[in-house]
Parts: structure tokens; C-alpha cells; sequence
């Protein structure tokens, strides 16, 4: 039934000129819609039957997560901006960083334990905002949620999911942060904000990089439709141009997205919640120092998973600047390129107090809905406990600059 319709539809498309469909989008929309159910389909054959493969680390649940997705919503997910050169430079840059162990050091009981703004996490591991998971999954972020609930750490919602906020609130008790993009229209911002603070999430993080959608190629290849944003029901409704090529995604960012946020605006923000606020997209000591004096509560180390601007450093290469430039005033966590327990341990040496995984995350959630990302979770924290073991740390307050080596280190001893 799925595929005929599909089949169906697509014949539709090909017949009818743009005039049918400038139709407020309902062809679009219902396209997308068959297409993201025809997958579905396919998804649960090729996840029964990876079911039983065990998969050891972050890298192999991608490698299924590749096989199970349709091309069109493993890009978006994997892809990057223009030439993906900060995509995989965000990886890259954690494997020149190397090991200084100790040894002969009691590991005997490792305590991976945190807390951030006041609440206990069982490791410095937390839940990335990503949007639109029912691309990767049907039960989307309602699955995260509990995932994240089950490894008692932090879910950072996404401004674009495709759940709404009462509909996570009520799946569990994890500890739930709300990211925000400030729309032209402010009072979407506003309304979500306050929906957010009502439903019990302890934080907004304020995402800050994103005056324009970055040139995401192959979601312009793709011609990607986003699905609909059920977080906006109500709220927004943009019509997007049938006629206008490349991706829908841009398109709809473009009428959306406020180009003239600033700091000033961080003031604005801060009259409308209670609630700490984190920023996140920092990428400079003079930003950094920007956040602390406009009084953020915290601030996130990201390029935005290398989504935005190309060329911009790897978040790993330049969080040792931003936590000189913070001087211990607010907490500063790193978001991008975490493959790995070893990957953690880097960042937390380096200043960290806690990091995000986003894609990971993504490709647990594709692979094997809420247990893959539950799976995900506990296997960097399996491994983050077993790297402090073998550096000999036995907690978080252990880990220091001197237990690894980067290239400013390789530099600093050739002068």
C-alpha cells in the first residue's frame, strides 16, 4: 500500500506543472510524508536484521545507520557545510592530540560522576540539540528523552524538533535543557521559551551562530524537504516556494531566521525566563569574554557541527583558548567531533566540564531507536572510564592539561 502510494504520488509530481503545486504545499508535505513511511518500512526490516550484531563502538552504529536511512536524511544528518573540510577536521583534530598516562596509581573505583548548574549527570556526557529525529526514528525525541533519562544525563531539545515540548516533558524525568533560535517573529521564541519553563526544562541554550542557514550542499543536491515541526504547530506556518530548486530546508530557514540577533538581545532573553541561559556557537576568547560580562550562565564550544561556516577551527583546537579566556567564571562545555570515551577525556583535560554528542546520538537513534542511543551513551562512558584508568584518574577532578599533549604543547617546546 505504502509503495503504490509513493509510486502514485511521484507520477502525480511529474505530471503537474507548478501551479498545482503552489497548493499551500500539501503535495510536498503528503511526498514527504509517504516517503519518510516507505522508509520506516524498510528501516525495521534491515534493524531486525542487525538486531542481533554486536556493535562495539560509535563508528559501527554510523555504518548501520547508513544502511537503514534513506540518502536524503543520512546527509542531512552526516553532512556538513561546502567542502566538509571543519567536518572532518572536527574528528581529526582530537587524533593529534596524544596521552601523557601516569601509572602506579589506585583506579580501583572510578567515579565518572558530574554536575551541571546544580544537577547530578552519572557522566560528563550530555544529550546534543538535534533537530527533526523522526527522520532517523518515528518515536524521534520522545525516544531520546528516555534514553537520556535511563543514563541519567542532560537531552538538550532542539528548536526544530518533531515532537512538541508537552509531548517530551510527559515521556519521562530526564533532566531536559531547551535550545533556541530566535525567529523574526519574536513571540515564537517567546511562547516556546515560556512553554519550555512551564513543562519543568532546567536551562536555555541560546543558539548563536546561525544569522543564515551555512551552504549545505548536500541537502541542496538532495533537494531536502524538512518534515513538518510539530514544536511550531500553531505558532508558524511559512510557505515554502515549489518552484524555487535546491533544498526546502534553506528556503524555510531564510524566512525564518533572525539576521539581526545580538548581544543586546541576550538582555532581551534574559527578561522573558527565569531560567539559566547557555550560549552556544562560541569560538573565540574575545566571544567568550563577551558571554561572561552579558551574565550567561554557561558557554558551549561548537561550530555547529561543522553545519555552518567552513574553514572555522575544529571545537577541540580552540577550547583550551576559550576556558584561558573564561577563567573559571562560568562553565564551558564542547560540543563536535566526540567519536570516542578518549575523545571526552581530551576535552575535560583541556578544560571541559562536560561535552555533547549530536551525531552519534543521531546514528543510535537510526540504528536502534531509544536503546541505540542509550547503547551509544553508556558505551563513551565505558570507554571514558576505562581511558581514566589507564591515565590513572580516578575521578573528573584528576583529569588535567598535563595528562595530554596537543600541537600548541609541540609548539611551545620548540621555542
Amino acid at each position: 500500500m505504502v509503495t503504490s502510494n509513493y509510486l502514485r504520488l511521484r507520477y502525480w509530481f511529474l505530471l503537474t506543472g507548478p501551479e498545482f503545486l503552489c497548493c499551500k504545499n500539501y503535495l510536498l508535505q503528503e511526498f514527504s510524508r509517504i516517503c519518510r513511511l516507505r522508509a520506516y518500512v524498510t528501516n525495521y526490516r534491515l534493524r531486525k536484521k542487525h538486531m542481533t550484531a554486536e556493535l562495539v563502538n560509535v563508528m559501527e552504529f554510523q555504518e548501520l545507520a547508513k544502511k537503514v536511512l534513506p540518502k536524503m536524511y543520512y546527509d542531512y544528518f552526516s553532512g556538513g557545510a561546502e567542502d566538509e573540510h571543519t567536518l572532518r577536521e572536527n574528528v581529526e583534530a582530537f587524533r593529534r592530540i596524544t596521552f601523557q598516562p601516569r601509572i602506579l596509581v589506585d583506579v580501583s573505583n572510578v567515579n565518572l560522576s558530574s554536575t551541571i548548574l546544580g544537577y547530578n549527570i552519572s557522566a560528563p556526557i550530555i544529550i546534543a540539540p538535534t533537530g527533526m529525529l523522526k527522520l532517523a526514528h518515528p518515536e524521534g525525541e520522545v525516544a531520546t528523552a528516555r534514553a537520556a533519562a535511563l543514563c541519567n544525563t542532560i537531552m538538550v531539545m532542539s528548536f526544530s524538533s518533531t515532537c512538541t515540548i508537552e509531548e517530551v516533558a510527559s515521556s519521562c524525568n530526564a533532566i531536559r535543557f531547551f535550545q533556541l533560535y530566535v525567529y523574526r517573529r519574536r513571540d515564537v521564541s517567546y511562547q516556546l521559551v515560556q512553554r519550555a519553563e512551564r513543562y519543568g526544562f532546567k536551562a536555555i541554550v541560546l543558539t548563536a551562530d546561525t544569522p543564515r542557514l551555512g551552504r549545505r550542499e548536500r541537502d541542496i543536491k538532495n533537494k531536502m524537504v524538512p518534515p513538518p515541526l510539530k514544536i511550531l504547530e500553531g505558532l508558524l506556518s511559512v510557505e515554502l516556494d515549489p518552484e524555487k530548486g535546491g533544498s526546502k530546508l534553506e528556503n524555510f530557514a531564510a524566512k525564518t531566521m533572525d539576521p539581526s540577533l545580538n548581544w543586546k538581545d541576550v538582555e532581551w532573553l534574559k527578561s522573558i525566563t527565569n531560567l539559566p541561559i547557555l550560549i552556544k556557537g562560541v569560538l573565540t576568547a574575545e566571544d567568550a569574554r563577551k558571554a561572561v560580562e552579558v551574565g550567561v550562565a554557561g558557554i558551549i564550544v561548537s561550530n555547529h557541527g561543522a553545519r555552518q561556516l567552513d574553514y572555522v577551527p575544529a571545537s577541540i583546537s580552540v577550547l583550551e583558548e576559550v576556558v584561558e579566556a573564561v577563567n573559571g567564571e562560568v562553565p564551558v562545555l564542547l560540543d563536535g567531533g566526540i567519536r570516542r570515551g578518549t575523545d571526552v577525556f581530551k576535552a575535560l583535560a583541556l578544560g571541559a566540564q562536560a561535552v555533547l554528542i549530536g551525531r552519534p546520538m543521531v546514528y543510535g537513534l537510526a540504528a536502534k531507536g531509544e536503546y541505540g542511543v542509550r547503547r551509544v551513551t553508556e558505551m563513551l562512558r565505558d570507554e571514558l572510564e576505562l581511558t581514566m584508568a589507564l591515565t590513572g584518574c580516578s575521578s573528573l577532578e584528576d583529569i588535567t592539561m598535563s595528562h595530554v599533549r596537543t600541537e600548541r604543547d609541540r609548539l611551545r617546546s620548540l621555542l
